[in-house]
């Protein structure tokens, strides 16, 4: 039996509605759930959907490093208990999430679970509470000692699996971003997680021009970057094959020519896996020392308290959590 924890991200978005949604029980089946955040949010959902109290509150000072499987949960110190408004977002639920991320980091790294699944949080109000990152991967990064540079973000679907080379910079940088260095960790970060699924088909890797630069007609990132790094990688035993123009490398993966795509920035990749597997997915930092798996989708601030919520994404990240942890 091993632990998983979830953190509630922003206490005033999806993420304690979800868990009332979600079939937690049968994805958990034997291991235990810690849910690491502030506890009013799921009393007002118990609330909402007229159901019971189904975690036992814990105190975070006095956690054991085994117990009897079930759901649990810990708040942070210095959460004001009953200031949280579903479905409006603000500085104090970037501050719940903060806190409540530090809190699951600590007890990861002092064993008290295996995994960390979490929570949608906004990344302004992160930053309006006064923390140094808004977003989980840069957090995560800096707590446990990684170069932001050694990880690579990653977005596992059904059919369609995405790692990126660049994230959230703007367009205008993104060429100057790109480098032989960064496209070999991805590839070689996407192909050890590949093994790890039980995957062999090859990775893909995206031009970053137009019809993947066109032998050098259409911009010379390909010949001077891109094809210089899968030949590296290839040396290092990665099965790689590209670059491929990204208009039509998505649908020669979703049917099942390529285990996953290398996209060269944010909206390349994760445009065309979100068109057929929004709601599927499960996004995963690789290159941290800990396992990390979140939903796929933000706060969702208009769906709180509706139900309409799907609740997939969840289900399938912390069953990603529970096999990649075992």
């Amino acid at each position: 039996m091993s632990q998983l924890i979830y953190t509630l991200g922003d206490p005033a978005g999806l993420g304690p509605e979800l868990l009332f949604l979600a079939d937690i029980r049968s994805v958990l089946k034997d291991h235990s759930l810690l849910i690491v955040g502030p506890e009013s949010p799921l009393r007002f959902h118990c609330r909402s959907f007229r159901r019971s109290q189904f975690w036992t509150r814990l105190d975070p000072e006095a956690l054991a490093p085994e117990r009897p499987p079930g759901i649990y949960l810990v708040e942070p110190p210095g959460i004001a208990a009953d200031n949280f408004q579903p479905g409006k977002g603000d500085a104090l639920g970037g501050l719940a999430a903060g806190l409540s991320l530090e809190l699951a980091c600590r007890l990861i790294q002092a064993g008290r679970a295996r995994a960390l699944v979490t929570g949608p949080l906004n990344k302004a109000f992160m930053l309006e509470a006064g923390f140094r990152y808004g977003g989980h991967t840069e957090f995560l990064a800096d707590f446990f000692e990684v170069d932001p540079e050694q990880v690579c973000m990653h977005l596992c679907g059904q059919k369609l699996r995405v790692s990126l080379v660049t994230v959230h910079p703007s367009l205008r940088r993104v060429p100057d971003l790109i480098s032989r260095e960064k496209i070999r960790l991805c590839l070689r970060l996407t192909s050890k997680f590949m093994a790890r699924l039980g995957l062999g088909a090859p990775i893909a890797v995206c031009g970053l021009n137009p019809h993947a630069g066109e032998q050098g007609r259409i911009g010379h990132e390909e010949a001077s970057v891109i094809i210089p790094a899968i030949e590296m990688a290839r040396a290092e035993g990665v099965n790689v094959q590209g670059p491929f123009p990204a208009d039509t490398v998505f649908l020669r993966a979703f049917r099942g020519e390529f285990c996953a795509v290398l996209a060269m920035y944010h909206d390349q990749g994760l445009g065309p896996l979100k068109l057929v597997e929004f709601g599927n997915c499960v996004n995963t930092t690789l290159g941290l020392p800990i396992i990390r798996t979140s939903v796929d989708h933000g706060t969702g601030y208009d769906l709180v308290g509706t139900g309409k919520a799907s609740p997939a994404s969840l289900e399938r990240a912390m069953a990603l959590a529970v096999m990649l942890g075992s």
